[in-house]
């Protein structure tokens, strides 16, 4: 059977940034018919780039090969006991549908990471987290096809190299693995977290007496669209750069010179610095250059205005990183996967 690919596809409604860029080939995973297909597929369009919900992803230019986008779906139980069940999420899930899920079963473990952008399967490649939570905390185990023996692997949390955003897909491992399914940990006795950020003043303000996972979940919601713009509306990839650590002695010189310096004290000794706080104290939230821009409400955003490119994105976001050096010291690390 030939495989269903389009060609010369153009990838705005599959990235967040809304980028105008084309792709040579598209090739769209539903079924496992579709994944059993995919290995001609590559034999015909060897350069490829998997494609999640396109939430953290910056196209500089037109792609010169094969988009696999997955968009496998499915949620189950696989097992449980008293206290855990365990649960198999299809790669193509979007990962906010799933915490969804998990809410309206009683399940905790992933309500802080609510309303995150993105799939299932990018979930693990980022090691995604917020407030407090990461998805190391949570994951079990997933199934990954190995896309150059073209063998299905099951890795534990372990063998995925878990890092601050970071895990083995994105270093040793890059473009080898196409994720079918994540399996999580989740607990039916919750222990809840809302001390990281503005959850338990959320919470007040929502006149919450009884703490619940929906109300975690709820409150994780109203933060993130007070401060974050709709990618609907504006086009952006989140948070663009990662919270930098230093040791503690960078951390006292710098908090010696910049006493409302925002930072995080980590079990290692080291301090994790907010990076949104570094960039707004150089100026840059709400600054516009062209269609590229600095968000008004959280600097950590970089947006397209307008007809942005992703090229003037990178500007801004070189500029931004150079400014924060030059007052700072610090280095700007990206969280945003640049393909071009």
């Amino acid at each position: 059977m030939t495989a269903n690919i389009q060609h010369h596809c153009n990838l705005k409604p599959f990235n967040t940034f809304g980028f105008d860029v084309k792709a040579d080939a598209y090739f769209e995973l539903n079924t496992q018919q579709d994944i059993t297909m995919l290995q001609g597929v590559l034999m015909q369009h060897p350069q490829y780039f998997i494609l999640g919900g396109g939430s953290n992803v910056l196209f500089t230019n037109d792609y010169h090969g094969l988009i696999i986008h997955n968009k496998l779906k499915g949620i189950t139980i696989v097992d449980q006991t008293d206290d855990n069940v365990f649960v198999k999420c299809a790669a193509g899930e979007q990962w906010h549908t799933f915490v969804l899920w998990c809410v309206q079963h009683g399940y905790a473990g992933v309500e802080n990471l609510s309303l995150i952008p993105g799939t299932v399967g990018a979930a693990p490649i980022q090691n995604i987290g917020a407030y407090g939570v990461e998805l190391k905390d949570v994951m079990h185990e997933l199934t990954a096809l190995d896309l150059h023996t073209f063998t299905t692997t099951v890795i534990t949390n372990a063998g995925c190299k878990f890092g601050y955003r970071n895990s083995i897909f994105k270093n040793e491992a890059k473009g080898q693995y196409l994720i079918l399914d994540v399996t999580f940990k989740l607990s039916k006795k919750p222990q809840f977290n809302t001390t990281y950020g503005a959850i338990d003043a959320e919470l007040k303000k929502m006149d919450i007496t009884q703490l619940s996972i929906k109300a975690v979940s709820d409150a994780v919601i109203n933060i993130r669209k007070s401060k974050l713009p709709d990618p609907a509306v504006t086009g952006n990839a989140g948070s663009f750069f990662k919270n930098p650590e230093v040791d503690e002695a960078t951390y006292l010189a710098l908090k010696n010179q910049h006493e409302n310096i925002v930072a995080y004290h980590l079990p290692t000794n080291n301090y994790k610095l907010a990076a949104g706080w570094l960039i707004e104290q150089c100026g840059f939230k709400g600054v516009q250059r062209g269609n590229a821009g600095c968000h008004k409400l959280q600097a950590l955003v970089l947006v397209n205005l307008g007809n942005a490119t992703g090229n003037e994105i990178i500007a801004l976001a070189t500029e931004i990183e150079n400014t924060v050096f030059e007052k700072f010291g610090v280095t700007l690390e990206r969280e945003v996967n640049v393909v071009g």
